[in-house]
């Protein structure tokens, strides 16, 4: 996967973009005092009204525009925020050791072409990873609830993308199309990018909804103090959004090297037919297939 420093920015803005605000009750009221409601501006001074946010995008804006609901928009949207950019790290992190034991298997070896039905790719569950990742596995209280919600949200997403894999006849042993010999010996294929072995559920790591909607039913309903307002929803969908931007970004950069094909040639029989293609050969199945 890419590395995420500037994607990120697309997350701060996706959350921006709800403009919640705090306190988030949406009865709250401004407090009045006398009769031409000039006493709770007159109490907090001329000089806490107007603040400017600390964080930009603002994660939360306030009620009123003055200094102590602004510090407080700061302090819970910085808080949003690092869970925000921990929570990406930590599915780098285990998208990293995924892909050094994802492996191709069950292929089916026809001269040139590798075929690979549904569940030819596979590789470990992302949710223990990513709850042990060391950006995360430290945290308590709500901010765990949260982590838990994302790792299985994006581990459900990933897995359906990775269950409906397929290799599509790609010509990944040109040598096999006539060999001189009566078995092929192992050859790795030719580099091909993720992207050409199609899945019928790409879009659940392309599109942000998926991940998002995981993330949501896997969110414990007993979060102590609830999350009336939805920022789950809106911090689930800026996390969603950026893992989307980065695995479109990372299929077509990923190769797919180091398969080692192998297989009979039924048709060899020297010296009145010295060559001839493999015929329903395999593969090794061993991790390393997208390594590099």
């Amino acid at each position: 996967m890419p590395g995420l420093s500037l994607v990120k920015m697309l997350g701060d803005a996706k959350f921006a973009s709800y403009r919640l605000k705090l306190p988030t009750t949406a009865s709250w009221k401004q407090p009045k005092g006398d009769p031409d409601e000039k006493q709770y501006a007159d109490g907090i001074g001329k000089d806490k009204q107007g603040a400017v946010p600390t964080l930009v995008p603002p994660w939360f804006f306030p009620q009123n525009n003055h200094k102590y609901h602004q510090d407080s928009c700061d302090d819970v949207g910085k808080m949003f925020k690092d869970f925000h950019d921990k929570a990406l790290d930590a599915v780098v992190f285990a998208h990293n050791l995924w892909k050094l034991q994802a492996k191709f298997q069950n292929l089916q070896v026809m001269a040139v072409s590798a075929i690979g039905s549904p569940g030819c790719l596979n590789g470990p569950a992302l949710e223990p990873l990513i709850k042990t990742a060391p950006s995360v596995a430290a945290m308590t209280g709500n901010l765990a609830k949260y982590r838990d919600a994302v790792a299985k949200g994006v581990s459900t997403a990933f897995k359906n993308w990775q269950d409906q894999v397929t290799v599509p006849g790609l010509p990944w042993y040109p040598a096999f199309a006539a060999f001189p010999g009566p078995m092929a010996p192992p050859m790795p294929n030719v580099p091909v990018p993720l992207i050409a072995c199609v899945s019928a559920k790409v879009t659940d790591i392309m599109l942000p909804n998926t991940m998002k909607s995981e993330m949501i039913n896997a969110l414990d309903g007993g979060m102590k103090g609830g999350d009336k307002d939805k920022q789950h929803e809106a911090l689930f969908d800026a996390v969603a959004t950026v893992l989307a931007m980065a695995f479109t970004m990372w299929l077509p950069s990923q190769q797919v090297m180091l398969v080692m094909g192998k297989g009979p040639i039924p048709t060899f029989a020297p010296p009145f037919v010295p060559v001839g293609p493999v015929l329903m050969g395999d593969n090794i199945p061993v991790p390393g297939h997208l390594a590099a």
